[in-house]
């Protein structure tokens, strides 16, 4: 028997406009993503494309999605170590395709 209280996609955990930050685009190829030029939240009013990101307390990116004309096409969910190094990464694509990587604790 299937379970009825399943989490929902990632998409639909975060949904665009309750970000901590928001930018314009990202650089490197490791995880997480490092994103640049912060973006004010009224500038994503008038964007088609950009990114929104969530932090814990230690300032570390959470969530990242890229919000293109309103919708979620890419999310990004990181976890970490208590040394701060980076737990998992679960990436789901537009399609709810989801990848998930895990890393070791180099502190370890």
């Amino acid at each position: 028997m299937a379970n009825e209280n399943t989490e929902q996609p990632a998409q639909d955990k975060i949904k665009p406009g309750k970000y901590d930050a928001y930018f314009l685009s990202y650089s490197g190829i490791t995880l997480p993503f490092k994103l640049v030029k912060e973006l004010d939240p009224a500038e994503v009013e008038n964007r088609n494309t950009y990114f929104g990101a969530r932090y814990n307390n230690n300032g570390q990116t959470t969530v990242m999605h890229k919000v293109v004309y309103g919708e979620i096409e890419l999310c990004h969910e990181y976890s970490y170590y208590p040394s701060g190094a980076l737990r998992s990464a679960l990436i789901t694509n537009i399609d709810d395709e989801e990848k998930l990587m895990e890393f070791s604790d180099k502190n370890e």
